[in-house]
């Protein structure tokens, strides 16, 4: 296995304002392989304007590591299912981390990419 190109990986950052509905939606896109992994944070403080007013609110907030080439599939799946009319989904590039580690994000998100157990991959 080789060390896929660490510019190609990226962690997507989703909230929503319901932490179980959001770690159902992540789980789907872990399912379909649009991300390798997710980590599901709640509860976490949101404060932001919104229709001229600041809000401050408890929500969800998910960090999954994908692939830059499925953010947009990522975003129109949060479109046309996500409860916010703007859901809240930013990336940051991944530059570096454990070889093995990107290699399996890359291996993940690969639907050609046969699908190992847990036990395969300790």
């Amino acid at each position: 296995m080789t060390a896929p190109e660490p510019a190609e990986l990226c962690e997507v950052v989703i909230t929503a304002p319901d932490p179980e509905w959001l770690h159902e939606f992540t789980r789907g896109l872990v399912v379909d392989r649009l991300a390798s992994n997710v980590h599901n944070f709640a509860p976490v403080r949101s404060v932001y304007r919104w229709d001229g007013d600041v809000h401050d609110r408890t929500e969800g907030r998910a960090a999954l590591h994908t692939r830059r080439t499925l953010i947009p599939a990522i975003v129109e799946r949060a479109a046309t299912a996500h409860p916010y009319d703007i859901p809240s989904i930013s990336a940051r590039p991944i530059h570096d981390g454990s070889p093995t580690y990107l290699a399996w994000i890359r291996e993940q998100t690969d639907p050609k990419s046969p699908v190992r157990s847990a036990e395969s991959a300790s």
